[in-house]
């Protein structure tokens, strides 16, 4: 796979609706690029940014709204944000301690396979996941990125992900809990699924101490350079 050029961006704390206007704006931008034909133009880069959220959860288009178990009254008191959007997947929550990742990718000079580009970011927060001694794993009718179950522990969901896909060109991404304050997804079914047997975890949970989230977004975008193979402007 050649490599291809990809700005980086880190947006810090912002808010859902800002990052998602931007997001959008930069999406556009490459779905307007593909269409001038000029071969002396040369191509937009791909993006590729980090963010962190204000509390807040998002449904997904596919989602059911009677898996955010609280009422919008009861969602302004807690300073909780809700927005229904064009993603796939369910409902999630975003927020402060979570490194959220979005790869807006023309997907159309990567590969054009929706499951091979899941299954691909996937594999990032998988080989991250490894750097940290953490045997993480898939499960084959979910998205996102599991911890295995033991006699003590469920299986547990540290990296949620949904994607939306326009004229091959990618947006949303992924949320991986790194230092994130789990209670909040006591007031929702994460993403849907309501078994017994699943839970959520962060990654500071896991390893028992406070994470460096730089750290964590530098071997993110080692991975993404080995599996997308991205060169970053």
């Amino acid at each position: 796979m050649p490599d291809i050029n990809c700005s980086v961006q880190d947006w810090g704390r912002i808010s859902y609706k800002t990052a998602w206007e931007q997001q959008t704006a930069i999406a556009n931008e490459l779905i307007q690029a593909k269409k001038n034909t000029d071969p002396f133009n040369e191509p937009i880069p791909h993006s590729l940014i980090f963010c962190e959220h204000n509390p807040v959860y998002t449904l997904g288009k596919s989602g059911s709204i009677d898996n955010v178990l609280l009422n919008e009254k009861e969602l302004e008191l807690k300073g909780i944000e809700f927005f229904k959007i064009n993603r796939g997947g369910d409902i999630t929550y975003h927020g402060p301690g979570q490194i959220v990742c979005y790869p807006i990718f023309d997907l159309d000079r990567i590969f054009t396979d929706v499951h091979k580009y899941v299954r691909g970011l996937e594999e990032v927060v998988l080989r991250t996941l490894a750097e940290y001694g953490l045997d993480a794993m898939r499960i084959n009718e979910y998205t996102g990125v599991w911890l295995e179950g033991n006699d003590v522990l469920p299986k547990r969901k540290i990296c949620a992900i949904g994607v939306h896909l326009s004229r091959w060109v990618s947006m949303h991404g992924f949320a991986f809990n790194i230092n994130t304050d789990l209670a909040y997804f006591n007031h929702i079914i994460p993403c849907g699924i309501a078994d017994n047997d699943k839970a959520v975890t962060s990654l500071a949970l896991e390893l028992g101490r406070s994470i460096d989230p730089e750290e964590v977004k530098l071997k993110i975008l080692f991975h993404f350079s080995e599996i997308f193979g991205l060169k970053y402007a």
